[in-house]
């Protein structure tokens, strides 16, 4: 690098052609591996059929991590002078000038946090890098991965940090040893930790640096800030092509906003977005054809690897017929079916959906005065974020059969008439709550679901035979640690009693609500395991709330004509 690090790189060259080929890189912190001349990689393209066409791939451990040299530093700042933008210009630099037999173009690729440093390296501008595609990339660890809305991801970051960011001193070849749960019951071993304090008491000992820092920093100030990719995505001139899951649990947010920034700063280069049906990299690590209970009628994964990403892989770097894609290429989950846009969203008409009596759901305002419904949010007994004993996060989470928390007395439902036509919402929801608690704090979880019918033929999801009557399938969720009602930076308290408004943003759905289904948003205050506990009483931070922090609380949802909570929507025309 241009400070004189050294980042450990292999190269795998075709040896069945004389040729001249494009280089395929991927920066990761996952490991270049396997080491050694005599250990070789099982697949090296993102699934076999890139193998086959002949690219020299190479795989480079990011500054710090496993063989490379340097410091490691996560979600490295750009507003340093030698940054993750700045090694993938030097590294592209280096293999156009000395990897032989490349025909001088690269492609990069990664989904996660590989992806994260995808983006970095479009923001080079190398003349060699043609085409960048970041896949579930990270943009901003304060609503990606580790937080949403402020609300701390509590399974997600104990279980990745565990392991992760255990310190590396001087290169090293193997991961360290897996954080040994003791039990497949991640919601009791996360109840049974209590407050977030004790995960240093009990286990970390202080020794894990990026969760110290986490704890030191709970508000969206400029440890976070910095390291948002976003305010750098400017000036690219590569082609880009930007994927994601509408299921993903962890990063959602990175591919939706990477993609919308790009567009709007980039107007003149080629700029796609892909947006599946898909876990995390569900298009390269499954079929695609269903998740969980929920089908989707056809693998979507294969159409994906077939139709979209190697063909313009090829158009860019070997010069292949171009495969036209369209500015959206998106997935219409409830129909089951790809759609084409020529932006994203595309055209809509926005209306809202009103809270109203009788914990209905209607597109007409309420009227004159309406109680209140009220629930007791205990911290102690926490609404599951899935009804699965599991240690760690679940893909089918996102879409999973919500029957289990609908019943539960600490979640509120209201549920619209029968549709009497198919409604497709697209683009980003936005709930308006009006809401009041006894208490000074609290999360709030909205859920936007499809209600079947209660009578349904059974269908066929992969080899299973399964029935959705009166499914209530999970479309969107968003949490918002409350305290971040007004300012992600100034957090501040609830008044007890009063009521107060509170808006969150749910990330963009492309859902087709089908005549004969119900639309339903729940609405909680806790999500656990995946979400820490809001203990109810404000301290300033909650990584240093102690146990008699943690308190009962009756929590109000208020709809009424003064007070109308809604979600905003925007219908397909």
């Amino acid at each position: 690098m241009r400070d004189g690090t050294k980042l450990f790189t292999t190269v795998y060259r075709p040896n069945w052609s004389r040729g001249k080929f494009p280089i395929v890189l991927m920066r990761t912190p996952y490991s270049a591996g396997p080491y050694g001349a005599s250990h070789y990689r099982g697949l090296l393209g993102p699934y076999p059929a890139f193998d086959k066409e002949g690219f020299v791939f190479c795989f480079q451990d990011v500054r710090g991590r496993f063989m490379s040299e340097g410091q490691f530093d996560n979600m490295r700042s750009h507003g340093q002078a030698v940054n993750e933008s700045t090694d993938t210009f030097d590294t592209i630099d280096w293999l156009v000038k000395n990897v032989p037999r490349n025909n001088g173009k690269v492609g990069q690729w990664g989904i996660s946090y590989p992806g994260f440093y995808t983006a970095s390296g479009m923001i080079s501008n190398h003349p060699a890098l043609k085409i960048a595609s970041p896949q579930a990339p990270i943009a901003d660890w304060f609503w990606d991965d580790m937080h949403h809305n402020g609300a701390f991801n509590l399974q997600l970051a104990f279980n990745f940090f565990s392991l992760f960011g255990v310190k590396q001193d001087g290169p090293w070849e193997k991961w360290p040893d897996r954080f040994e749960h003791k039990t497949p019951d991640g919601y009791q071993f996360f109840l049974n930790l209590g407050p977030l304090r004790n995960v240093n008491e009990k286990f970390f000992k202080g020794k894990i640096d990026f969760w110290n820092k986490m704890a030191e920093h709970p508000n969206y100030d400029e440890f976070w800030q910095s390291r948002s990719i976003l305010p750098y995505l400017n000036s690219v001139t590569c082609t880009v092509l930007t994927v994601g899951g509408w299921y993903d649990a962890e990063d959602l947010y990175g591919p939706l906003e990477i993609y919308k920034t790009v567009e709007k700063n980039n107007p003149a280069i080629t700029n796609t977005l892909v947006m599946g049906p898909w876990f995390h990299g569900g298009w390269v690590r499954g079929e695609g054809d269903r998740l969980g209970d929920t089908p989707f009628d056809f693998p979507t994964a294969k159409y994906f690897q077939k139709e979209v990403m190697l063909p313009l892989f090829l158009a860019k770097l070997k010069e292949k017929d171009d495969p036209e894609l369209p500015e959206a290429l998106v997935f219409e989950t409830g129909a089951n079916r790809w759609r084409e846009f020529d932006s994203w969203p595309p055209p809509s008409t926005e209306k809202i959906l009103y809270f109203n009596k009788g914990q209905s759901l209607t597109f007409t305002p309420p009227k004159g005065e309406q109680s209140p419904d009220s629930f007791v949010s205990d911290p102690f007994h926490p609404v599951p974020s899935t009804a699965a004993i599991t240690i760690s996060r679940r893909r089918e989470m996102m879409s999973e059969d919500q029957r289990y928390a609908s019943s539960r007395p600490d979640v509120l439902t209201f549920q619209s008439e029968v549709l009497t036509e198919d409604t497709t919402l697209v683009g980003p929801l936005e709930a308006e709550l009006f809401v009041s608690t006894n208490q000074t704090a609290a999360d709030w979880v909205v859920k936007l679901v499809d209600v079947y019918p209660g009578e349904e033929e059974p269908r066929k999801v992969g080899d299973e035979s399964v029935s959705l009557g009166a499914a209530q399938l999970l479309v969107r969720y968003e949490i918002l640690r409350g305290r971040f009602r007004d300012s992600f930076e100034k957090p501040k308290p609830f008044v007890p009693n009063l009521v107060t408004r509170v808006p969150i943003k749910l990330l963009d759905v492309c859902h087709n609500f089908q005549r004969g289904h119900r639309i339903m948003l729940q609405i909680q205050s806790s999500h656990f395991p995946f979400f820490d506990r809001n203990p109810q009483k404000y301290v300033e931070n909650i990584f240093q709330a102690k146990e008699s922090d943690f308190v009962r609380a009756e929590h109000k949802v208020w709809h009424s004509e003064k007070y109308p909570s809604r979600l905003k929507v925007k219908v397909l025309k």
